[in-house]
């Protein structure tokens, strides 16, 4: 019974790795490139530089993609929401765009 609860818990590290190790497709990069630029770039920047209102998204935690899907989703301070704009799958594409999409720091 051990030996399949450390199992259980190593497979549980391995699935919430690094998400920087995360492969993602190029077309789910792309589309989420251009759902920034349309929606995300005004306020984050560009290429996600740091505005002094926004979060500096490069920097944003690559292990933390549910608080990234959270704070679009639901808005986060002075961001709104945007839960009822895209769908799960333009929010990933976003997350995929955040962390692979743009160097990182």
């Amino acid at each position: 019974m051990w030996l399949n609860a450390t199992a259980a818990a190593v497979l549980a590290l391995l699935l919430h790795a690094d998400a920087a190790a995360q492969a993602f497709p190029p077309a789910q990069i792309s589309k989420g490139g251009e759902l920034y630029a349309r929606n995300c770039a005004s306020c984050h920047g560009k290429r996600m530089t740091n505005p002094d209102w926004a979060i500096d998204l490069k920097t944003f935690p690559v292990d933390e993609q549910t608080r990234f899907v959270n704070s679009v989703t639901n808005g986060k301070n002075s961001m709104p929401p945007w839960g009822d704009v895209f769908s799960s799958e333009e929010i990933l594409a976003l997350w995929a765009y955040v962390v692979a999409g743009e160097p990182r720091k």
